[in-house]
Order: structure tokens, then sequence, then C-alpha cells
């Protein structure tokens, strides 16, 4: 079975759109869960006690 250019240019461009996913995730940092939350202020107590 033949395989005509517009399926070889598909199968390349999913490649590069591939391997660019691959590569612009490589040495991003940050934290991979949600963080703990942030401890209050006395600011924000005393709202909470208000309320």
């Amino acid at each position: 079975m033949k395989i005509c250019w517009a399926q070889s240019l598909f199968i390349v461009i999913v490649i590069i759109l591939g391997l660019g996913n691959i590569l612009s995730a490589c040495g991003q940092k940050g934290a991979l869960y949600l963080p703990d939350d942030a401890p209050q202020t006395d600011m924000q107590k005393q709202k909470k006690k208000q309320d």
C-alpha cells in the first residue's frame, strides 16, 4: 500500500508537535501538588471572629 504525500505530511506534523510538547515541558519547575493554605494573619483571624 502506497502512502500519499498528505498522509506522510500529517505524520511529520504530528511528530514535530509531539516533540515540541515534550521539549517545552523540560525544565518546568513548580509544585506538583496543591500547596497548603497560607498561615492566616491577625487581621484575617479578627474578621472570622466578627462573622
